[in-house]
């Protein structure tokens, strides 16, 4: 007995030529910004490099803030692909060369795209402040979960709960608690606080190749990067017990 399948609903002609409108006008201002830097992007030059009146360009974004908040979200997932498809051309590697892989296909988008990394992390735009927990934090989640995969993978949750770190306060406990979803649970506060520092290393590292801060190393910058990505790595590493603590026996 044959059943049919549901009809596919195809996008209405109004709503493909707004998608269509949405994506010249994002297109406009990426150039824009990585003509002139994201600090100088203004609607009324993206509509005038359109050709459309202002007012026109809020029927499809009704102001600056949601314009910036499409592109930094955009921003996030360009970079995320990036990272992502740096990623699966390890898939065979050990966890250690996925995470090399991961973090050299965060700094080459970030060195190729500057000024789009820039907007990221570059000086807040004035008088913008993104959604809470709007596209651009979701999109910022969906990065942070690559990294975390591959630092952590094949260890348990309870052996990132010993992790060896400095004592952590119980408000510090209490709030990175519930800041990293791990499968079914959270990351453990131990594991949490060397996620991020080894994310501050990387990203610090990143960013000061790509706003010329080590030119002066010039073309060994990438060599730099890796050893110590690979360092951090093996040293975060050894903090973690290569078994779980055992609970000590009833007397």
């Amino acid at each position: 007995m044959f059943v049919d399948k549901p009809a596919t609903v195809l996008p209405s002609l109004r709503q493909r030529r707004r998608a269509a409108a949405t994506r010249e006008i994002m297109d406009a201002a990426e150039r824009q910004i990585a003509e002139r830097g994201p600090h100088a992007l203004s609607l009324r030059a993206v509509a005038r490099d359109l050709g459309m009146t202002v007012q026109g360009l809020y029927h499809y974004f009704p102001n600056r803030d949601a314009l910036v908040t499409a592109l930094v979200a955009k921003a996030y997932d360009d970079l995320a692909a990036a990272v992502t498809a740096a990623v699966d051309a390890t898939a065979d590697e050990p966890a250690a060369q996925r995470f090399l892989a991961a973090a050299e296909g965060y700094r080459r988008w970030a060195v190729t795209h500057v000024e789009r990394f820039q907007l990221l992390y570059g000086a807040p735009l004035r008088h913008y402040e993104a959604p809470a927990e709007g596209p651009t934090t979701q999109a910022m989640r969906r990065l942070s979960m690559v990294f975390q995969r591959e630092i952590f993978d094949g260890f348990t949750t309870a052996q990132l709960a010993a992790a060896d770190t400095r004592e952590l306060s119980p408000a510090v406990q209490a709030h990175l608690g519930p800041l990293f979803p791990h499968g079914s649970e959270s990351l453990p506060p131990p594991a949490a606080a060397l996620l991020l520092g080894v994310w501050g290393h990387m990203h610090g590292m990143v960013a000061l190749e790509a706003f010329r801060h080590t030119a002066f190393i010039g073309e060994h910058q990438a060599e730099i990067f890796c050893m110590t990505m690979r360092d951090l790595l093996e040293d975060l590493h050894r903090r973690i017990p290569t078994r779980p603590p055992q609970a000590p026996a009833a007397t």
